[in-house]
């Protein structure tokens, strides 16, 4: 049979210990019953920056099953953190596999996008544990995890900083200033952002409903008030050492000398490592100066999960897609070409995922993270509050009025 896999072009935490040491064994697909047609249409969507890898995972599937099926596959870059939104457009017609953030995962089941995974149990006992509860709603399993490390930390140029340098943002600021230099941060995404508030005793989550949240980044109480936040993040922002960048701009500074220290996660491990070489350095995240105080900052932490479309006209072949694309092998190959940190208890375990800088930091950082659960509502009202902050607050208005507006949207039903 002629099989072909068509490549389009383009127009994450390990916050669990490592543990145990069992095989990757899925029950046998072999054993379910063989698709009607010969011919499998199926499309996947990654990660614009995972082409290549998914390319060479995608040829060993057709490889290891193209005696059963005439394969025509079709990678299509798709960016995890959007993927619901693009998926939802055209539900029917959207990829039968796609890679996606475990934030998502309530919003697809509830749209009916994802099933049950059939072989859960396998699953279960082949992944971390927290992996596991990031791609389950109430206990039922709806996706595989596939990365343990969507979460974020602190690169560092040894060049320029000591290790005593990098437990405070107030003296990497200063440093880098001093040589004309930046250390970077998104403060477009309120993924970011949360560093700021998340370990002040100012809260913010997902209501009982699953839908809408709550915050009390506004707070007039505690040691720690939401205008004393506001009033660090001013500082910060006006600080000639500080830039606010989103991925690409972190990398690209990197790349140029620019960016000498960053908060960024894994994903750009490989890349910095290689601009850096044996200076590259990477850790907890730094403390900040907050009303007067010095406050660990706090992640997110997440992970990346696949899933497999319930409208997928070939889903038994969609399924099997899924299964390959996480099993132990290709994890074990996502974290040498992309140094992304597997999900996979065996993979996880193993000392080359252990000893990397990037894991080893997520674990530092795991302490002071909790797992993403964040309304729809979120987003928008932390963006435009910390343009006004980056801005330096030009219009005057009082910052407790801006933080009650944020939470106000946050809040919305």
């Amino acid at each position: 049979m002629k099989r072909k896999i068509k490549i389009l072009s383009p127009v994450l935490l390990l916050t669990v210990l490592l543990f145990g040491c069992q095989r990757n064994t899925p029950a046998p697909l072999e054993e379910q019953q063989t698709p009607d047609s010969d011919t499998v249409n199926l499309t996947v969507w990654g990660a614009a920056e995972d082409e290549e890898l998914l390319r060479q995972i995608i040829e060993r599937f057709e490889k290891q099953y193209g005696g059963q099926a005439d394969f025509q596959i079709t990678y299509q870059p798709q960016s995890e953190s959007s993927c619901t939104d693009a998926l939802m457009a055209d539900l029917e017609n959207g990829a039968d596999v796609f890679a996606f953030a475990d934030d998502q995962l309530n919003t697809l089941v509830a749209s009916g996008a994802l099933d049950p995974v059939e072989n859960a149990e396998s699953v279960r006992q082949s992944n971390l544990p927290e992996a596991v509860l990031a791609a389950s709603v109430n206990d039922t399993l709806y996706a595989l995890p596939l990365t343990a490390d969507n979460g974020y930390f602190l690169y560092y140029d040894k060049q320029y900083f000591a290790q005593e340098d990098i437990t405070s943002l107030d003296q990497m600021l200063d440093i880098a200033a001093e040589h004309g230099k930046k250390v970077s941060m998104e403060w477009s995404s309120g993924w970011y952002v949360y560093s700021l508030f998340g370990n002040t005793g100012l809260t913010v989550g997902l209501n009982e409903d699953g839908i809408t949240n709550y915050c009390t980044w506004n707070s007039t109480d505690g040691k720690i008030k939401g205008t004393d936040v506001a009033q660090a993040m001013l500082d910060i922002a006006g600080h000639p050492g500080f830039i606010s960048t989103d991925d690409a701009g972190f990398l690209e500074g990197v790349q140029n000398g620019t960016i000498i220290a960053g908060v960024n996660g894994v994903w750009n491990a490989v890349a910095v490592e290689e601009v850096w070489g044996s200076d590259f350095g990477a850790s907890k995240l730094p403390t900040y100066t907050c009303g007067g105080q010095e406050i660990q900052m706090a992640s997110f932490s997440g992970y990346k999960l696949i899933g497999v479309n319930a409208y997928s006209e070939h889903k038994m072949w969609a399924a099997r897609l899924a299964e390959w694309i996480t099993n132990e092998e290709n994890q074990k190959l996502r974290f040498v070409q992309r140094g992304q940190g597997p999900s996979n208890i065996v993979a996880a375990a193993s000392g080359e995922v252990q000893s990397a800088p990037a894991i080893a930091a997520l674990l530092e950082q795991s302490e002071f993270s909790c797992l993403q659960r964040i309304g729809g509502n979120y987003w928008e009202p932390v963006k435009v509050f910390t343009a006004e902050i980056l801005a330096g607050n030009p219009s005057g208005k009082d910052l407790q009025e801006q933080l009650d507006t944020m939470v106000e949207g946050i809040t919305a039903p």
